[in-house]
């Protein structure tokens, strides 16, 4: 293919070798047309590993196909939508691919809501069945009201993990007591086992099928992180194509390992291996680890409880890996446990920071510990989620997010919608086959997020080079303005973080007592001599003097989302208290 040679896509020319300008989102038809290929391609392969029991591209197929045709009979509309609350065990891909082939439509939940925000979410998804995991019973029986659930499909942690899973669900219902009874069968829904459904010998019947590129595959809803969460339509086509961009990126790394899943079907101990730690009802993992592992043949190491992080080690000790996903946050926490340096880094390849930003301290040390650079990619569950990224083939942290990936246009724009000089600040906007159809029931919301030319309006500022490189400077809504001075949270955390005796920081903007707004630092150390006059002093020497904090707060942890990232809205909602 020639290059395209226009100044609007400098891009182009610093793609890696191999790396296609273009994918062809119409390969596939939908999603399930996907998942029907890595089912014929891949049989013999291992899809994914869970508590050291592994689940191949086949049986896969077999349980998905089950569960489909079982959901199918409930008499349930077409495209409806159905609730998956799974942490990262092997019930989680099994239902994701059985609502998709079934025709349904993914809501993907963290099992980690409170009531009140499933509630929210399963009115406004409108959702008509849940998979649930039967640790969570007890939430979901205080967030029906209101809602149109009425079929539960509940599975326990060991469903699947034969005379292991008797034992683990044992202890955690009669030992640890975590799961408790419940009495959703008296609140006029019907609660089916996702097991009886599995190992029913006399099958429903399947019905195959054939939905169009532009009907909806999952709600993915946002973080929620300045406001009321929304969910994100994303279509067959928005997945597919973000798949396949993603494979394209991927494949210089996959071409190094000399992997090819047609001839690979008799050598499963070559096949590469994604540790998936990111929660799967996240975009990331979703797109990154899952549908890639599907559609390339790559082996899913999945996590359950990332937060266990000697368990992670542990399990991480006993198998080889060569893409690891994750968020800063994740890597900064596995890097203090004592052994990880320990384990065998000489298959990693990939090594890739998303959803908030790769502090350079963080990026610099697990580089030294693994021998693996770390990039960083870009995107939004908006954008499937993946926008840009850094090629693979890099050598070191580059600092930015890489370039736009094939099949996508990104330009940096002011507030005028009008497109800024090289490194200048402004919005970031995408334009791809991989960005939403539009946000749920939410036409106003839509319009806004969309300009005339259509562009998806990410809310991030960023720059963009000659070379089309483009680097994150921060969320817009969390800049801070500074007597007219622009101040971003991500760079002064990345000073911050470079001082060795600091492990988390988070920086917010607020008002003081003067009703002035500040800068306010809050700082994590294992260090107690580390003080709020040695930060100070620190942040004299590295930042411009508006740039520094004027207000240090210390606290043994900072809040969380749910995939790990630091909540600067919990932070900010803490100091109004």
């Amino acid at each position: 293919m020639d290059k395209i040679k226009t100044p609007n896509k400098p891009w182009l020319k610093h793609y890696p070798e191999g790396v296609p300008y273009d994918i062809n989102p119409g390969k596939f038809r939908n999603l399930i047309d996907l998942f029907e290929d890595a089912f014929n391609k891949h049989k013999l392969l291992c899809a994914y590993k869970c508590m050291h029991k592994e689940l191949s591209f086949s049986d896969l197929e077999k349980l998905s196909r089950k569960t489909a045709a079982y959901i199918q009979s409930l008499g349930l509309d077409q495209s409806a939508k159905i609730a998956i609350m799974l942490p990262n065990l092997l019930q989680n891909p099994i239902s994701i691919a059985a609502v998709v082939r079934g025709g349904f439509v993914v809501v993907n939940v963290n099992p980690l809501y409170s009531p009140r925000e499933l509630n929210h979410q399963l009115i406004d998804s409108e959702a008509e069945a849940i998979i649930i995991l039967d640790n969570f019973s007890g939430i979901l029986e205080k967030a029906l009201k209101g809602t149109k659930i009425r079929h539960v499909i509940s599975t326990g942690v060991g469903d699947f993990l034969g005379l292991k899973g008797f034992f683990i669900d044992f202890v955690l219902r009669y030992v640890k007591r975590v799961v408790k009874k419940n009495n959703l069968s008296n609140l006029n829904v019907t609660v089916h086992s996702l097991k009886k459904i599995v190992n029913n010998a006399s099958e429903q019947y399947f019905k195959p099928q054939n939905v169009s590129s532009d009907c909806s595959a999952c709600l993915q809803y946002t973080g929620g992180t300045t406001g009321v969460a929304k969910a994100a339509v994303l279509t067959h086509g928005n997945l597919v194509a973000n798949c396949l961009q993603a494979e394209a990126w991927y494949k210089p790394a996959l071409n190094d390992m000399n992997f090819d899943a047609s001839i690979l079907s008799f050598h499963k101990n070559d096949q590469p291996v994604i540790v998936c730690a990111l929660p799967l009802y996240h975009i990331f993992a979703l797109t990154a680890c899952m549908l890639l592992g599907l559609k390339s043949g790559v082996k899913n190491l999945l996590i359950p409880n990332p937060r266990d992080f000697k368990g992670f080690v542990r399990t991480l000790n006993k198998e080889q890996f060569h893409i690891f996903p994750g968020v800063n946050t994740l890597f900064n926490a596995l890097m203090t446990q004592r052994n990880f340096s320990k384990l065998d880094f000489s298959n990693l390849r990939i090594s890739i920071g998303g959803g908030m930003a790769v502090t350079k301290s963080v990026a610099e040390k697990w580089h030294k510990i693994t021998g693996c650079p770390m990039i960083e990619g870009f995107g939004l569950s908006e954008t499937s989620p993946v926008a840009t990224v850094v090629s693979v083939n890099a050598k070191k942290y580059s600092g930015n997010v890489g370039l736009p990936v094939s099949s996508t246009e990104v330009r940096i724009a002011d507030d005028a919608g009008e497109t800024v000089e090289y490194e200048n600040v402004g919005e970031i906007l995408v334009k791809g086959p991989q960005v939403m159809k539009e946000y749920w029931k939410n036409n106003e919301e839509t319009k806004l997020a969309f300009t005339n030319d259509g562009f998806f309006k990410t809310g991030d500022l960023g720059t963009m080079n000659s070379e089309g490189f483009v680097t994150v400077v921060d969320r817009k809504k969390d800049m801070i303005n500074i007597s007219g001075f622009n101040v971003y949270p991500n760079e002064v955390e990345q000073v911050v973080s470079s001082c060795q005796k600091v492990t988390e920081c988070a920086v917010v903007g607020g008002l003081n007592n003067q009703n002035e707004e500040i800068v306010r630092l809050f700082v994590v150390t294992s260090d107690k001599g580390l003080t709020k006059e040695n930060i100070s002093e620190f942040c004299k020497k590295n930042l411009a003097a508006y740039k520094c904090p004027k207000e240090i707060i210390f606290k043994d942890e900072l809040p969380k989302t749910n995939v790990g990232k630091i909540s600067r809205k919990t932070l900010k909602e803490e100091v109004k208290i």
